[in-house]
């Protein structure tokens, strides 16, 4: 148990002195992760089918844009709406998913795409047919987990706690931005 702590410790120390590479390393390797079990539990891709390259791409936007960018929204949400309390959760969740999820996600489909090597015009096909999908599918799931981690998790995990819940959702983004290829 006392390696187990002094790698906790470790993490803590990390996370306090280079909050943002820490948590864009979290991103990124979650968003591999995602990709992975995407690839190989969703579309039953073989070892010799597997793309190495698709997996890099997509654990990319979490390292580049989704880690750094949620450590900056969270700080922003503690500045302006404040910090603790059921009411401050609830706003903070309202402000989330009415601001940051729409913004966030369509950003995502377009950085996809465009690690996809995609036309714009087939990255705006792409959006038509996926973003409402992707945002309904957000407003299941992720209004429940912030009002969990917006209450009861501090400013520094909440990141990890959502990256963490996120495996899922990125293996469903991994899928939802790749499917339509796996039928061509």
């Amino acid at each position: 148990m006392s390696k187990a702590r002094g790698i906790f410790q470790l993490y803590q120390k990390l996370l306090t002195n280079r909050p943002y590479l820490v948590q864009a390393i979290q991103a990124g390797t979650l968003m591999g992760a995602g990709d992975v079990i995407s690839q190989t539990c969703i579309e039953y891709k073989s070892f010799e089918n597997f793309d190495f390259k698709r997996t890099i791409k997509f654990s990319s936007i979490g390292f580049f844009v989704g880690g750094p960018a949620l450590r900056a929204w969270y700080g922003l949400l503690n500045k302006h709406v404040g910090v603790g309390g059921k009411t401050v959760a609830i706003k903070k969740v309202f402000v989330d998913q009415a601001i940051f999820a729409p913004g966030f996600l369509f950003f995502i489909l377009i950085a996809v795409g465009t690690m996809q090597g995609k036309s714009w015009e087939s990255i705006k096909t792409d959006i038509d047919a996926n973003y409402l999908d992707v945002l309904k599918t957000n407003y299941y799931i992720w209004p429940w987990v912030q009002l969990a981690n917006f209450y009861y998790i501090p400013l520094q995990y909440q990141v990890l706690i959502v990256q963490s819940v996120a495996l899922f959702w990125n293996t469903y983004l991994s899928w939802k931005t790749n499917h339509k290829s796996l039928l061509e």
